[in-house]
């Protein structure tokens, strides 16, 4: 970065590119403080600020790579930036500041892409992002029925900008990426022509930047700051991992559909730990260990399961109900964060009780990657689990650091992670064992190895159905999140939206082209059609596990790349194609590593798709073998069973890829 000083302020520049330009008519920074109210109703948050003050900084004092920043000549400073190699350390010289903002230069014709996982838009210019982690909503669309219906009900409806992962990091189409190195509340606000805006509740500790001259270099520069997963578990591309929470009827399903030429790579049973029953619908006894009555034998189950090459998979989240064993545990210890009268702080996770673990704490934080994890379910002879619930952290409880709990809201599933982590490496089973997080924040990326997309609803609508788990991957694999993947059916079935076959089939197709296939029965499993129930879904789902296995050695390839430059598995069109800047708005289809295009069917009853394949190549349609030049839009059939799906003609893949044709 190079700093130059200007007759009115300054100019900071990255490889030729101007960051800021600051002079005392248009001010790049202000400050201020804010009176914020924070509501927190089982994950969903409503969230308004009071500005008491905002205040232009206006005079600029330059002294070598420091900027001291005040309102007016003579006035006293109120903060200090300093220049490094590539960021803008920050420091308040008022304690009173509690509310900054900072104007970075924008083209008008720029694209951004980042902010966490975002599941309406990829591209986020022309819009303002909150940076909060939470439930993301349900239906997630203001102008629909069941938003609405959920909003009533339980606050939950959500907006475009909710998500369970946001993170302060975009990349700029002019080939540069900034971070934000804070965990408060904070907003990305694209919606200006000749500015973004970077709003925080707290006075960032610096600003990051990183250029790069391709957006590959740039990506691959991101996930080494961030850190890299390793390597997918060589079991995983043995098939499908199939979701059942039906007891011990779960391995008569099971058998059944292999019996029927499903190829599987696990069984996942959330239900391993039992079950509640709620209004929402059944729910799990959340006090993470085998429950004998519903799963009896189950240490001799999953041993047998093994055997067979099918590994068993589990769920836990960082919570204990109060009606569990190891809730008594914790709380003797005092292991849980606390009130404001230093009581053991409880939730009510919809109508029942829990503690919050306290991974603040190191002595709690390694009791539950030691003793829960580690002893209840690794020890057991679980292969992997759905680590869920990071985004839970409620903002009025007093934790063990003495950090504001509004602070570590966001760090939260960070430490979640980390705590998952610790577990699998302390049995030697890193890069063995996988568990999965719909919740992160900056840094989750060193320690969870695997995403998926969170809880869609059973639907092919526009902000809350198949087609957001691809826009997720795409903006989270960007940050360093190699691996995606999502609920094979979505997961979220409220006022009467049920999934139907077709959903099945068509999230199915999409499946067998991401790291890992994986189904879920749902929030009510009762009432929405499960793979095994429907003899022409259970067909089709056995034929695309076909294809995830028989993808296996260029996914493997992939994975490969992933943990040595932390490219994903799933990327935009531009990350290759950057010369054809009409890829760089496209959010609905993907490339699958760099030589293969999938543009999933993400609308009901559509036997045909649109797809703009990038210039520069020709492609070759998977199906039909037919060879387009790329450059241009086409119309393909796109009956059940034949997603659209292109490959580059000169792959070195392309014998592989070409005998899709035939299975």
């Amino acid at each position: 970065m190079i700093l130059e000083t200007t007759p009115n302020g300054f100019t900071i520049s990255l490889n030729g590119h101007a960051i800021l330009r600051h002079s005392a008519s248009t001010p790049a920074i202000y400050v201020g403080h804010g009176d914020e109210r924070m509501d927190m109703y089982r994950g969903n948050f409503e969230i308004e600020d009071y500005v008491i003050e905002r205040s232009a900084l206006r005079y600029a004092v330059v002294d070598g790579n420091t900027v001291t920043l005040c309102e007016r000549e003579g006035q006293p400073a109120r903060l200090v930036l300093r220049l490094t190699d590539n960021a803008l350390e920050l420091s308040a010289e008022d304690p009173s500041i509690n509310r900054f903002w900072m104007r970075v230069v924008a083209d008008h014709d720029e694209h951004v892409w980042g902010g966490g996982e975002q599941m309406s838009y990829f591209d986020m210019r022309g819009r303002r992002f909150p940076l909060w982690t939470s439930e993301p909503g349900v239906g997630r669309d203001k102008m629909s029925e069941i938003t609405f219906k959920s909003n009533v009900e339980g606050k939950a409806g959500g907006d475009y900008y909710n998500t369970n992962y946001p993170q302060p990091t975009f990349i700029s189409s002019n080939r540069y990426a900034l971070h934000v190195e804070t965990s408060a509340y904070s907003v990305f606000d694209f919606r200006r022509k000749t500015f973004h805006e970077i709003e925080a509740w707290a006075v960032p500790e610096r600003i990051e930047l990183y250029a790069a001259a391709t957006f590959v270099e740039l990506v691959e520069i991101l996930s080494a700051r961030f850190g890299r997963q390793p390597q997918l578990p060589e079991w995983i591309y043995n098939g499908a991992i199939i979701g059942l929470k039906d007891g011990t009827n779960s391995f008569t399903r099971l058998e059944k559909m292999k019996e029927a030429g499903v190829k599987v790579s696990g069984l996942w049973c959330e239900d391993w730990v039992g079950l509640r029953h709620t209004s929402f619908g059944a729910r799990l006894f959340w006090d993470w260990q085998a429950n004998e009555e519903r799963y009896p034998s189950l240490r001799q189950r999953i041993a047998q399961l093994h055997d067979e090459g099918v590994r068993f998979l589990g769920y836990v989240n960082p919570y204990l109900c109060v009606d569990g064993p190891l809730f008594e545990e914790a709380d003797q210890a005092g292991y849980f964060a606390k009130d404001e009268f230093g009581r053991t702080a409880l939730v009510d996770f919809g109508e029942f009780d829990c503690g919050v673990v306290d991974f603040t704490n190191p002595e709690a934080a390694d009791w539950f990657a030691d003793v829960v994890i580690g002893g209840k379910m690794l020890d057991y002879g679980l292969s992997g689990w759905m680590a869920d619930f990071g985004e839970y952290l409620p903002i009025d409880v007093e934790l063990a650091n003495g950090i504001d709990a509004k602070i570590m809201h966001n760090q939260w599933p960070t430490l979640w992670a980390e705590v998952n982590a610790k577990a699998v490496a302390s049995r030697g089973k890193t890069g063995e064992a996988l568990f999965f997080m719909r919740a992160g924040f900056t840094g989750v990326q060193k320690h969870c190895p695997l995403l998926w997309g969170g809880d869609q609803s059973v639907d092919f609508s526009r902000h809350d159905g198949l087609v957001t788990v691809i826009c997720a991957a795409l903006s989270a694999g960007l940050l360093g999140n190699a691996y995606h993947h999502s609920d094979i059916g979505g997961y979220t079935s409220l006022f009467g939206n049920v999934r139907t076959p077709e959903l099945l089939m068509r999230w199915a197709e999409m499946a067998a082209f991401t790291p890992v296939m994986r189904s879920h029965e749902g929030n009510r499993p009762r009432d929405n059609v499960q793979i095994d129930q429907d003899p022409a879904v259970l067909a089709h789902f056995a034929r695309m596990t076909g294809v995830y296995v028989h993808m296996a050695p260029y996914l493997k390839s992939l994975s490969q790349v992933a943990s040595d430059k932390g490219l994903p598995v799933q990327r935009p069109l531009f990350l290759h194609y950057e010369h054809d800047r009409k890829t760089y708005g496209i959010q609905d289809s993907y490339l699958y590593g760099s030589d293969m295009l999938v543009a999933p069917v993400w609308q009901a009853a559509q036997n045909e798709r649109t797809v703009y394949l990038p210039e520069g190549s020709n492609w070759t349609h998977a199906w039909s073998g037919e060879q387009y030049r790329g450059g241009n839009e086409i119309t393909v059939a796109s009956p059940l069973g034949e997603p659209p799906v292109f490959y580059r003609s000169d792959s070195p893949f392309a014998d592989h890829f070409a005998e899709l044709r035939a299975l």
